[in-house]
């Protein structure tokens, strides 16, 4: 298997359609995020129940990763691209047109499973179509397409669930996954003949060796660093804003949208960074950690409404958790053996769906305990809120033991990683000759 040198105009065109299906599956996937209030009555549910649903997709999402990555392995990116869409959009259309809380939850199965091989495809392409120079960029250009889908989500999708109602809005998703099967049609990986050079794989892998520590790692990095945006844009955030924050449905959309567009922001950034000190990767995924340590710590502790500027701010810094849950992928491609990259990708790309769905669940878990009632005021949110505290310390701590026994496999490899302060060291000497 050889990578590409250079990027041809039939890698943008797959590039195109790949990121258009990755924009309408995250439309998919974050539309309850924006009915949240209106799922509760229409299927008769508490805070459980609305956790249930969201839990539903994702954690179908999530335990098919590791099985979608094989399959599109063997069975290319065409086939699991159209499927998938396929998938989600007789989910969407069996949500539109029933009452009923069991085949509800049917629906957001559907959802979940079409879902699962969309992005960890999406990055394969990139890994076939791009040169390895690239990929860190175009992984996160990946994702900043799909962000579209949470804008779309949070405007458009909003305004016409509020002005059309429930059936409508779900069956126009259906459309669009039919849409987006379409678009993808002709998708697949390029053969030789593509290809525009010869780089070895070794290039692809050129800071690190195959490593199961370094996959691993990428997990733990996926898992700590998706959940808290995850969180507030699948579920939790409309209701957080409107019931407990006093704010009006209008403004909660308002913050949704600051939430997608400060992942566009952030983005680029992430991947410069990454590409440019890929021994440093771990130090970015740790620091966004403390960073959103304190943005929770600093909301929490109140015990009243906040300013519309202050969970502005906060929805800002937990943002960058999207861009930096792709560090994850990159690890998967720098450790991975490349023929197995599919399966890489997907037991990575679990990680922060697994983390979602404990976040999720504790946060419903924790608000029916707080207010049995179905009142779920603002000191209800703040200890569900609280429980976060748990997913993040064991995300922390697996990214700190397998980025000891991922440095070993690459020191048994001959890739000595210097202590922080002796680079820093080095990097002053040379500026002061």
């Amino acid at each position: 298997m050889t990578a590409p040198t250079r990027t041809t105009r039939r890698a943008w065109l797959v590039f195109a359609a790949a990121g258009a299906a990755y924009l309408i599956a995250i439309v998919h996937r974050t539309a309850l995020g924006v009915a949240g209030v209106e799922a509760l009555a229409r299927f008769h549910i508490g805070a459980t129940g609305l956790a249930a649903l969201s839990i539903a997709q994702i954690a179908t999402y999530a335990a098919l990763q590791p099985p979608a990555g094989r399959l599109l392995d063997k069975w290319g990116p065409r086939t699991m691209m159209v499927a998938g869409s396929l998938l989600m959009a007789g989910g969407q259309a069996l949500l539109a047109v029933n009452h009923d809380y069991k085949v509800a939850l049917i629906a957001r199965v559907l959802i979940g499973a079409g879902d699962a091989p969309i992005f960890i495809t999406a990055s394969r392409l990139v890994a076939h179509w791009f040169p390895p120079r690239r990929a860190p960029m175009m992984v996160q250009l990946t994702a900043q397409i799909g962000q579209l889908g949470q804008l779309t989500t949070a405007i458009p999708v909003a305004w016409l669930l509020h002005a059309q109602g429930w059936s409508p809005t779900f069956l126009t998703l259906a459309g669009l996954g039919v849409v987006a099967a379409a678009l993808v049609s002709g998708v697949r990986a390029p053969t030789d003949a593509d290809r525009a050079g010869s780089a070895a794989l070794s290039e692809v892998r050129a800071r690190g060796t195959v490593s199961k520590a370094g996959v691993r790692l990428g997990f733990w990095t996926h898992f700590t660093a998706l959940f808290s945006a995850n969180t507030i844009a699948l579920l939790w955030g409309v209701p957080f804003f409107i019931t407990a924050q006093g704010r009006s449905p209008a403004e909660a959309s308002v913050l949704l949208t600051v939430l997608t567009l400060s992942k566009f922001a952030v983005s680029p950034l992430v991947g410069t960074a990454t590409a440019r000190h890929p021994l440093r990767r771990s130090w970015l995924v740790l620091t966004f950690a403390g960073i959103t340590a304190v943005a929770w710590t600093a909301l929490l502790l109140q015990s009243t409404p906040r300013p519309m500027w202050q969970l502005v701010v906060f929805v800002a810094v937990i943002a960058a958790g999207g861009p930096v849950s792709l560090v994850g992928l990159d690890y998967a491609r720098t450790f991975a053996d490349h023929d197995h990259l599919g399966a890489a990708n997907g037991r990575v790309n679990t990680g922060g769906f697994v983390s979602t769905i404990a976040a999720v669940g504790l946060i419903g878990l924790v608000l029916q305990l707080a207010a049995p009632d179905g009142n779920y005021d603002l000191h209800a949110y703040r200890l569900a809120f609280a429980s976060l505290a748990l997913p993040w310390a064991v995300g922390v701590m697996g990214i700190l033991r397998n980025r000891k026994q991922a440095r070993a496999d690459w020191a048994a490899d001959g890739v000595i990683i210097p202590p922080v302060r002796d680079a820093l060291a080095q990097r002053k000497a040379r500026r002061t000759r």
